[in-house]
């Protein structure tokens, strides 16, 4: 198991914990889900902004622990709207499975 996969475990246990009412004190993730999927999205606008930041200021260490907040709050969202943390590897699997295999572009010849 991956440590995204660790994760994203205990992000779904945090949201039936909510949903039972069982909530763990001061959770943060049992709070996200209390106010919801707008909640959720910001936030995860939020990271993505201080993640290009980051980037920009070309700062590794800060870049590395924004990435970090971005995918938490990403799983989160997933968990939230009931889409499998599998789901989304799922996908990358079958994108890496393209690579190499770039689409040949039409060029229009403007001369005729």
């Amino acid at each position: 198991m991956t440590v995204y996969e660790e994760i994203f475990e205990v992000i779904k246990q945090r949201k039936v914990a909510f949903e039972n009412g069982t909530a763990q004190e001061n959770s943060y993730t049992c709070y996200l889900f209390e106010k919801g999927v707008d909640k959720i999205c910001k936030k995860v606008g939020e990271e993505a902004t201080e993640t290009v930041i980051a980037a920009k200021n070309n700062d590794s260490d800060e870049l590395k622990n924004e990435i970090n907040d971005l995918l938490y709050h990403i799983m989160v969202l997933c968990a939230n709207q009931g889409l499998e943390w599998s789901e989304v590897e799922e996908v990358l699997n079958e994108r890496n499975e393209k690579i190499g295999n770039l689409k040949k572009f039409h060029t229009v010849d403007k001369n005729t």
